[in-house]
Formats: C-alpha cells, structure tokens, sequence
C-alpha cells in the first residue's frame, strides 16, 4: 500500500476547527477522512461540543457507565483530535493564535461579531496570516438584515422555504427527518475550503468564506425553487410525490411501502401493462406525463388499489424485471444489514480503547477515491483527550523558531 493510501489526499493539511454542532463539524470531519489533521477545540467551561450530552444513546465504557460520547457526537466528529481551550482567557486566545498560524484552515460557527472582543475574527489574522484560509459558518451569513439572528437547523429549513415543500398535502409543514441544512451547509463549506486552498496554494493568499445555514438551504431547493422563479406560482406540498413527473411517489404494499419513480412514457406503458391496467396506458388522461401531470388524482386512484394486492418482493422483482425503477422503503435496521452497505464499508466500526466492546459505530464516508481513499484513523474523542499532545507539539514548533 503506498503512501497516499495510508494517509489520504489531504495529508499534511492541517485544520483548526471551532465549530460545534453539526454543519462545522460536518466539514471537518470531512476534511479528516481526507487525511487532514483536524484539531477541535472545546470549551472546558460547558464540557466541549454541545452534542457530547444530545443523548442517550451514549457509547458505554469499560466499567459499563456512560461515556461524553453520544451517539449524536459520533456522527460528525471521528478523525479528530480534542483540546480543550477556554478562549475567554488572555491564555486561551493566545493558544487559539498560535495553533492557527501552525494551520492552514480555520473553521468557526460562531455568531457574527462575537469573536472580535477575542482577537479572533478573520480581520485580526489576515495581515499576520495572509495564506489562511478562515471558514465562517453560520445562520444567516456575516451580513444582511437577519446577521445577528441565531441560526439553528429548523430556523433554516422553515426560513428557507423546504418545509413548505415538504409534508402531506393536508398536512403540517414538515422538516426533514434529519439536519439536512446543518449538514449539506457543511458539504458547501468542504467545497468552499478545497477551493480556496487551490487559490492559496496558486496565489500563497489565503481568504474568508461566509457561508450560511439559510444560503446553502435556498440553494438546494433546486428544480422548486426555479419552478416558482419561472412560474410564479408557489408550489404544493405532495408528500412523497413528484412535481414534475407522474406517477412519481411512495405505494403501500400489503406488507409495506415501495418507491415506484417511472420516468418516461415507454416505461409507464410496461408499467400498466405488469399492472394488468393495460388498457388504461393509452387513455388521454395518461398517455403523455404532461396529461399524467394533469390527472395524477384518477391515476393514483387506479393504480393504489393494485398495488396494495401486491407484497414488496412481488413489486420489486417484477418491476426490475421489466426495467421500471423501484425501490423498498427500508428502516434502519434493513438498511444497515443489507449486502450493499456491507459491499460498499457504509457501516464500519472504529477501534476505541474507552468503548464497552472496543468499538465505536459510525457511517462510512461515501467517497471512494481510487488512489487516494478516505480513512477512519480516529475514533470520536473523549473531551480534551488530546490537549496535552496538541500543547506538546506546538511547543515543539515554535521551538524550532
């Protein structure tokens, strides 16, 4: 195994991460599955990241009591190192200021400002460190009338228009099941950092990136959000259903839900074929997806009823048999165990001294690199686990000046 294999394509990168919760944290450990060095900071004043106490469930230790890592730590803080810094003290700052000059990324998520009265806002770095790269992360960005607002993951997906597309027609607006906008901001925020370290390393100048919950949420509404820039006409919550592409959505099975997504005419027609309703392929009412489109109501009405007949791996085989895309409606359970999550290392364990049996679960990074690939170096960190070494090292570098 070579090299790059071992340490991965961000090797030698090192990143100062001062975020907490879950879009930072996202990033970063992003940027650690790539190889780099992420070095988090924690407040030793409240017990480091909020998440550590989001619990249960917690990972059990050796003596079978409760460890600081939830499981809610775990899902956005491996390959990471913790030190704990209070840096409301003269001492902490002045640690802060000399790990980012031994850094060559900086990530925050803290409110707008706040960090000024430290000496640690972007502005107070620049001119001593012209090649950093000092990633801002927050709710609604460094400027504009709402700056100073807090932002939160369901501020952002109500703020930015996706719970208004989400939930069933009748219903509530729904958020996602997940922090969706903490976590696709941190994805941008991995791109925005790769970028502006390809300029820095081009140009030796280093920038700030602003970037927001709310922005990164208005930007992944996507095909919605342009329907309405070019319509005018607010869209319609359709629970599982499609805007634009009929029949498009979720079918209850008799032992449980399937995905039915039919694309194009050809496949409808093999569709109502299998379905038994070929007859009704070359109604008016359905022939074309912008008729479809027009009359889904009288569709589904026809089809539901069949398909409800019907058990998953009736509907699946059948369907993939006549090349009509489907798909189970798996729970956790079905989707951990499945030979494609096996296949594909999206469920591995990393090896933990403080862990009851010795390993910590985490989700697998999705990217799969041919030459250079991620790694899982670093279980998630007890708190300040780490600070001695960290202090350690940058005593040893700037001993060397």
């Amino acid at each position: 195994m070579s090299e790059n294999q071992v340490n991965g394509p961000l090797h030698g990168l090192k990143v100062l991460d001062l975020s907490r919760i879950l879009a930072g944290p996202t990033c970063t450990q992003l940027l650690g599955d790539m190889g780099a060095d992420v070095i988090k900071i924690e407040n030793p004043a409240t017990g480091g990241d909020d998440t550590r106490s989001w619990g249960p469930p917690y990972v059990e230790m050796t003596d079978g009591s409760d460890s600081d890592i939830s499981a809610y730590f775990i899902c956005a803080n491996r390959n990471k190192r913790s030190v704990a810094v209070d840096i409301a003290t003269p001492e902490g700052q002045k640690i802060i200021r000399d790990l980012a000059a031994m850094a060559d990324v900086l990530i925050e998520n803290f409110k707008p400002g706040s960090l000024a009265k430290y000496g640690l806002d972007y502005a107070s770095f620049k001119d001593d460190l012209p090649g950093l790269v000092y990633c801002s992360i927050s709710g609604y960005g460094q400027t504009g009338p709402n700056a100073s607002k807090p932002g939160y993951d369901l501020m952002a997906q109500g703020y930015g228009g996706i719970m208004s597309l989400t939930g069933e027609p009748e219903g509530d607006p729904m958020k996602v099941g997940v922090g969706i906008a903490d976590v696709m901001c941190g994805m941008y925020a991995t791109t925005g950092i790769l970028a502006a370290l390809r300029h820095r390393d081009a140009t030796g100048e280093g920038q700030q990136i602003d970037i927001a919950l709310v922005d990164s949420q208005i930007a992944w509404l996507i095909n919605e959000g342009v329907n309405y820039r070019v319509s005018g006409e607010l869209p319609k919550r359709r629970g599982n259903g499609h805007p634009n592409i009929v029949p498009y959505k979720t079918c209850a099975a008799s032992d449980g839900h399937v995905i039915l997504a039919v694309g194009n005419d050809t496949q409808f027609q093999r569709f109502m074929t299998w379905l038994g309703l070929e007859g009704q392929a070359d109604d008016p009412r359905f022939a074309t997806n912008p008729a479809r489109l027009e009359n889904r109501d009288a569709l589904y009405a026809l089809i539901d009823p069949e398909m409800a007949k019907r058990p998953m791996a009736d509907i699946i085989s059948g369907l993939e048999a006549i090349k009509v895309p489907v798909g189970p409606v798996n729970t956790l359970d079905q989707v951990m165990e499945s030979d494609q999550v096996a296949a594909r290392n999206m469920a591995p364990g990393l090896a933990s001294e403080d862990a009851a049996d010795g390993v910590i679960p985490v989700l697998g990074n999705p990217l799969n690199f041919s030459a250079t690939p991620v790694t899982y170096r670093r279980a998630p960190p007890r708190f300040g686990a780490d600070t001695d070494d960290v202090l350690a090292e940058l005593a040893e570098d700037q001993g060397k000046d």
